[in-house]
């Protein structure tokens, strides 16, 4: 059995966009018969309690980096990618693995990269984000500083030494061939959901409505997420004073914590009406479906910037698969995911004028709602279904494999996948 060790920024039992993807892809190739582990970074532990080397979750193995990330910058950095890289060999000695693929960001590909070398085993890179953009996002970088450039100088030198390289969408893909990467040597790995989570969804909560002061005919948009500068909550805010002009029952639920959540509250708190958003703070992924049973529409007004443009989020997919109506900002990550009209609705990013024509109108077209939610979840079942999807991983784990133990080159180009 094919032995795969996917190296990781942080995994479950965290919670984030980066862990569901990373328990799909392992839970759905073990679906296809791999044997499957993770490894952390030193970054993981600075958010959860490490108890060992060794870690279950989900049912999926984890091992630990020890100790956490010290020293000046850039030594700081190049100390995080050592440590890796040593547990990824020390690792070895107990379960050899086929394959290393890792995940961005830089530092993991870095680490596994030499590790892979050392052991003499291929070496995937797959690329969620290019975090020096991340940074920016979430207003803890700047664009075109140093540290910027150094990361995606790193980020460069680790997908060309690569021998198969992945993306998460086109977005990322036309960047790196832009920088002089050959297209036809990456793949694109959309995100995607594991459809065996979802099933019929919920009946409204009542309860948890009347809790939160919302009437049985209270039309509801939600944003159910992280609460990063990047995300636009703050257009979203400013449009709902327009929408209730027309629909002045229309509240806005905000589920989830994050850097901006004094702002928005702020933001929020000064509205001529300032009961039309409610804030439900961060609750227990147990009992999201609960909240998600109290919204129409899911907004996500993401502004328009180089991270948003460039990287497809799992929110929206998630929403589909849910049979839930979305809402979303055309930038080029949402509009590589929504055809607008078709599976979503798409308005212009950075306007709350936009967003609240838009969703006036999709509230005013109920007798709509079930053909584009119909479209919605068939196209995440063709296009965004891990247990699909994660077969292409297989042809290039075995091609390969192939010519490791061939003795011939090993190196990648995607149209051989």
């Amino acid at each position: 059995m094919t032995r795969v060790l996917h190296v990781l920024d942080h995994s479950l039992p965290l919670h984030s966009g980066y862990t569901f993807r990373t328990r799909a892809i392992l839970k759905a190739q073990e679906g296809h018969g791999l044997e499957v582990r993770g490894i952390t970074g030193q970054r993981h532990n600075l958010e959860a309690a490490v108890t060992g080397a060794r870690e279950k979750a989900d049912g999926l193995v984890f091992h630990r980096t020890p100790g956490t990330p010290s020293g000046p910058p850039a030594l700081r950095e190049l100390g995080e990618i050592e440590a890796l890289a040593s547990a990824i060999i020390a690792m070895a000695d107990e379960w050899r693995p086929d394959i290393i693929h890792a995940h961005s960001p830089a530092l993991c590909g870095a680490a596994a990269e030499r590790a892979a070398r050392a052991l003499g085993v291929p070496f995937v890179y797959e690329i969620r984000a290019f975090w020096e953009d991340a940074a920016v996002g979430n207003l803890s970088g700047t664009e075109g500083n140093l540290k910027y450039r150094l990361t995606r100088a790193l980020e460069t030198r680790v997908a060309r030494s690569a021998d198969a390289l992945f993306t998460i969408c086109h977005g990322l893909k036309d960047d790196l061939a832009a920088r002089g990467i050959p297209a036809d040597r990456i793949r694109v790995m959309p995100n995607g959901v594991d459809l065996t989570l979802f099933g019929d969804p919920p009946p409204r909560d009542a309860a948890l409505a009347a809790e939160l002061g919302i009437g049985p005919q209270a039309p509801v948009i939600g944003y159910i997420g992280s609460f990063y500068a990047y995300e636009g909550v703050d257009d979203l805010i400013a449009a709902m004073p327009l929408l209730r002009r027309t629909h002045p029952d229309a509240r806005l639920l905000l589920v989830g914590a994050g850097p901006m959540d004094a702002a928005w509250r702020a933001a929020a708190a000064a509205l001529p009406e300032p009961e039309a958003v409610i804030f439900a703070g961060r609750v227990p992924h147990s009992a999201v479906e609960r909240y998600y049973s109290l919204v129409d529409v899911l907004a996500y007004p993401r502004k328009a910037q180089r991270l948003t443009d460039l990287v497809t989020p799992l929110k929206p997919l998630e929403a589909m698969a849910q049979r839930r109506l979305v809402a979303a900002s055309s930038v080029g990550g949402h509009r590589e995911l929504i055809a607008d009209g078709i599976t979503g609705t798409l308005f212009a990013p950075d306007d709350p004028a936009a967003c609240a024509a838009a969703l006036a109108r999709l509230l005013e077209a109920r007798g709509a709602w079930e053909a584009i939610k119909d479209r919605a979840l068939a196209h995440v079942r063709e296009r965004h279904d891990w247990a699909l999807n994660a077969r292409d991983y297989l042809s290039v784990y075995h091609l390969l494999l192939a010519g490791a133990d061939s003795g011939g080159a090993t190196r990648l180009a995607a149209s051989t996948g």
